[in-house]
């Protein structure tokens, strides 16, 4: 295949990646600020975001461990929220399990919310792109994405630590997963969900180590699951 072709087709991906710096760009900032906020040291923020490379899991853990949670809670409930990174593998593995291995181990670690979506509805609006260039597409993608999110990560860090101790602002942890959910409430079922979980979570507030929102999450899953069983039926 020609050069030229691939070429192309790498720097359309990054177009297509390139509008997410608008939410990667203060997303990473908040993350070093409340990460610093949290008591993290600068090698502990950026050794989080290069190893977890998961901007909801990250705030999440980082919120357990300000409330002094036990570590398996922490940990129990970071790979709950990315439980959805098992759905994304197995959706997008049709269309990339056949690339070389190193190639695969590559794209799954930098397999986020952004390069799934835009990679996903690309490869299945064109599908007559050949294995090199789906590849090349994905690539493409992650390029402006996740390069930034470490470099934004590291600014937020390095600007987190120069705020003085009385201007703390723990409460921007809880306001950015509200501007991460909002937007997601978009039919019954996750209306539900929500509702339940947050309603859960309030009533089970006195349980010991946060469990009662491990406990939330499952029952909104499961309620959110039957409202959408119930209301596709109808349909």
């Amino acid at each position: 295949m020609p050069n030229a072709r691939l070429t192309s087709t790498y720097w359309t991906g990054f177009r297509h990646g390139a509008p997410f710096l608008l939410v990667i760009a203060p997303f990473g900032i908040l993350f070093g600020v409340v990460g610093t906020e949290a008591g993290l040291n600068l090698a502990e923020v950026m050794g989080f975001s290069i190893l977890v490379i998961a901007g909801a899991a990250q705030f999440t853990a980082v919120q357990l461990m300000a409330d002094n949670a036990p570590t398996f809670v922490v940990l129990a409930t970071s790979l709950a929220v990315n439980l959805r990174m098992a759905m994304y593998s197995a959706s997008i593995t049709p269309h990339l399990g056949a690339a070389p291995r190193w190639q695969r181990a590559i794209m799954a670690y930098f397999l986020v919310d952004q390069s799934y979506a835009v990679a996903h509805a690309r490869y299945e609006a064109h599908p007559e792109m050949s294995l090199a260039e789906r590849v090349v597409y994905f690539f493409g993608v992650i390029t402006p994405v996740c390069p930034m999110w470490y470099l934004m990560t590291l600014a937020g860090a390095l600007a987190g630590q120069e705020i003085p101790p009385e201007y703390a602002i723990d409460f921007a942890v809880p306001i950015t997963f509200l501007a991460l959910v909002a937007p997601a409430l978009r039919t019954l079922a996750h209306v539900a969900a929500a509702a339940v979980s947050v309603t859960l979570a309030l009533l089970l507030a006195f349980l010991p180590y946060s469990s009662g929102v491990l406990i939330a999450g499952a029952a909104a899953m499961v309620v959110g699951a039957w409202v959408e069983k119930r209301t596709g039926a109808r349909t």
